[in-house]
């Protein structure tokens, strides 16, 4: 049995899903392990990690915009609210999401679907400089 950590970075743009696919890779391969699993998992509150559709854009501009209804900035009545009126939402825009995302390794590759990639979906407005850790366990 082999267990491998790495951490990731990703510069964000503000808003937006943000592919690390090929970061994630980079780390299952240096690790060795060709039978296993690979967790990713992002070190924030504000920020979050999705699996998606990464062949069409206007997939992940559909679920921006559908986030952006679902939780709106303009929603009113938000109590923390110490670093900006996206301080609240951007918290509870992960907590709808995930922060950790377990992948198959087969044949010491991802087992992603054809048209599945791994993304960084920031929710804060400003740029960020986010982190997180892959940890892939197997043989």
């Amino acid at each position: 049995m082999k267990a491998h950590a790495d951490t990731w970075t990703v510069a964000t743009r503000g808003k937006g899903t943000y592919e690390i696919t090929h970061a994630v890779e980079r780390i299952v391969r240096d690790s060795g392990v060709t039978t296993g699993t690979a967790t990713v998992f992002i070190q924030h509150t504000s920020a979050s990690l999705v699996i998606y559709e990464n062949a069409d854009p206007s997939a992940r501009a559909d679920l921006h915009a559908f986030f952006e209804r679902l939780v709106p900035e303009d929603g009113g009545g938000y109590i923390h609210t110490a670093e900006g009126p996206d301080d609240t939402t951007s918290h509870l825009r992960m907590v709808l999401t995930r922060t950790s995302e377990t992948i198959p390794v087969v044949n010491g590759r991802l087992a992603l679907g054809t048209w599945q990639g791994v993304y960084v979906f920031e929710h804060r407005r400003a740029a960020h400089r986010r982190t997180g850790v892959v940890s892939v366990v197997g043989v």
